[in-house]
C-alpha cells in the first residue's frame, strides 16, 4: 500500500500537469479565434503573392471555409504555448534530476524552443516564397493554378513540422554525446553517411520536390555541425563524477 501511494501521488501530478498544458493551449486559442480568418489569410500570403492576377485560392468542400482556418489556429494555439507546455514537463521531471542534469535540461529545454520557432519562421520567410514560386511558374500552358485551401493548409503544416522537427538536431547530438552513446569525434567521422542520411531524411519529410528538399538537408547539416561544437561541452565522465558526489553529499537520495 505504501508504494503504491506514491504511484497514485505522481499519476495524479502527472494528470494536472497534463490539465495545465491543455488548458494553455485553449486559452490561447480563444484568444485568437476571433481572428482566425485573419490568421489564414498571413499564412496564405507566401503563395497569393506569386499566384497569376486571375487566380485564386478556392475551397472545394462546403465545410472548408470555416474548419480550415479554425485548424490553423488551434495548431498555432499550440505552437504559442510550446514554452509553458515545456514548462510543465519541466516542473514533472525536475524533482528526480540531480544537479548536473538540471543544469543540463533547463538549457537544452529553452534552446528546443527557440530552435523549433526558428526553423518555423526559416520556412515561412524562406522556403515558401521559393518553393511556392517554383510551383506556379512551371504550370502547363493552359492549367490555371487555383489551390484548395485545405490542401494548402496540410501542406503548409507537414512543412512547418518538419523544418521545427529538423531544427532540433543541435539538441539531439548533444543528448546522445552527453548521455555516452556517441562522441563528437565519431560523427565527424561518420559525416560522409551523414550527409547521404540529411537528403534522405529531406526527402522523408518534405513533399516530393527537389527545392524543399534541399533546403530542408542542407540547414540540417549545418545544425549538425553546431550540434558538433556545443557537445564538446558536455563531459559524460564529468557528469558521473559529479553524480557520484551527489550521491556521497545525499546518501538518503537513492532509497
Amino acid at each position: 500500500m505504501s508504494q503504491q501511494q506514491p504511484l497514485i501521488s505522481h499519476l495524479l501530478e502527472l494528470r494536472n500537469k497534463l490539465l495545465k498544458a491543455i488548458g494553455s493551449v485553449l486559452l490561447v486559442f480563444i484568444a485568437m479565434v476571433y481572428w482566425a480568418n485573419d490568421i489564414y489569410h498571413y499564412m496564405a500570403t507566401p503563395l497569393m503573392e506569386v499566384l497569376p492576377e486571375t487566380s485564386s485560392m478556392i475551397a472545394t468542400d462546403v465545410a472548408a471555409p470555416f474548419f480550415a482556418p479554425f485548424k490553423l489556429t488551434l495548431v498555432l494555439a499550440f505552437f504559442i504555448a510550446i514554452p509553458y507546455v515545456l514548462y510543465q514537463v519541466w516542473s514533472f521531471i525536475a524533482p528526480g534530476l540531480y544537479k548536473h542534469e538540471k543544469r543540463l535540461m533547463m538549457p537544452l529545454l529553452a534552446s528546443s524552443t527557440l530552435l523549433f520557432y526558428l526553423g518555423i519562421a526559416f520556412t515561412y520567410y524562406i522556403v515558401f516564397p521559393v518553393v511556392f514560386g517554383f510551383f506556379t511558374s512551371v504550370a502547363p500552358e493552359g492549367v490555371q493554378v487555383a489551390t484548395d485551401i485545405s490542401s494548402y493548409l496540410n501542406f503548409v503544416l507537414k512543412l512547418f513540422f518538419a523544418f521545427g522537427l529538423a531544427f532540433e538536431i543541435p539538441i539531439a547530438v548533444i543528448l546522445l554525446c552527453w548521455a555516452g552513446v556517441t562522441t563528437p569525434e565519431e560523427l565527424k567521422a561518420k559525416r560522409p553517411y551523414i550527409v547521404v542520411g540529411a537528403f534522405v531524411v529531406g526527402m522523408m519529410l518534405t513533399p516530393p520536390d527537389i527545392i524543399s528538399q534541399t533546403m530542408l538537408a542542407i540547414p540540417m547539416l549545418i545544425l549538425f555541425e553546431g550540434g558538433l561544437i556545443a557537445a564538446r561541452f558536455y563531459s559524460k565522465k564529468d557528469d558521473e563524477d559529479e553524480e557520484e558526489q551527489e550521491k556521497q553529499d545525499k546518501p538518503g537520495q537513492e532509497s
